[in-house]
């Protein structure tokens, strides 16, 4: 339990301003970028040596004849951040979904650009990453993708909340609607993986929405100015791991 607990706190942590830590410091440029975390220090040692790490790319699917996913829309927004890292969305009335015969409701959700997995080696501009956990402590990512298009409205109440100070968390402005923000066909890909950031802690259930939604060029601009650099980790070997749809 303590440990599930753990993977919980560190999926929330970067909601928070960075203050003096123990742990050591990554980035994804330079001495402490992604090929080195496991180097930083012990308690980012998974990185390194962990057989079920993401991101992936998404081949040789089985099909397992999943339900759709079926989510329950009724979150809100409470705050935004930009920790230099991704810029991060916490959450109120916490929406969720069933997997497994157990309820995963909804803790945060932040964006990566270009997109950190891949499906069948296609690379997308920009990933979204849904932040589950169950009472447990266990936790389940829904990641859907997006590609350059129509406008997505949805992004918009985001885009212009966004602080303009790193690592100061500011109330959003207006909510916004998380079911533009996931494509209509509710089908996914299921995988054993890993957080993406140190200490990459293993066992997350991981769910990649078959399908993409959109954004415009204007709307992947802003979000590529805020957070200055690309901040996707490479893919990561499948060692075996069966991916399901």
């Amino acid at each position: 339990m303590k440990l599930k607990t753990l993977a919980v706190v560190l999926s929330l942590a970067m909601v928070l301003p960075a203050t003096a830590s123990t742990h050591p410091r990554w980035s994804y440029e330079g001495e402490a970028s992604p090929e080195h975390w496991g180097e930083l220090g012990n308690e980012f040692l998974t990185c390194k040596t962990g057989m079920y790490q993401s991101p992936i790319d998404i081949q040789h699917v089985i099909d397992g004849k999943l339900p759709p996913l079926e989510p329950n829309f009724h979150t809100d927004t409470k705050s935004i951040v930009n920790n230099g890292h991704t810029i991060m969305v916490t959450v109120t009335d916490s929406d969720d979904f069933m997997l497994d015969n157990e309820r995963f409701e909804l803790k945060q959700f932040h964006f990566h650009t270009p997109s950190e997995n891949h499906i069948t080696g296609k690379s997308f501009p920009l990933e979204a990453h849904f932040v589950h956990a169950n009472k447990a402590g266990d936790l389940a990512v829904v990641a859907v993708m997006f590609e350059v298009g129509a406008e997505n409205e949805a992004l918009n109440p985001l885009l212009a909340s966004i602080p303009t100070k790193l690592d100061t968390p500011e109330k959003m402005q207006s909510s916004i609607n998380l079911e533009k923000l996931f494509p209509q066909d509710e089908h996914y890909y299921r995988f054993s993986g890993s957080l993406t950031t140190p200490p990459c802690t293993e066992g997350v259930r991981w769910l990649i929405m078959r399908n993409p939604v959109t954004l415009s060029a204007q709307q992947l601009k802003k979000f590529q100015i805020a957070l200055k650099h690309a901040n996707n980790r490479p893919l990561q070997p499948l060692n075996g791991r069966v991916i399901v749809e």
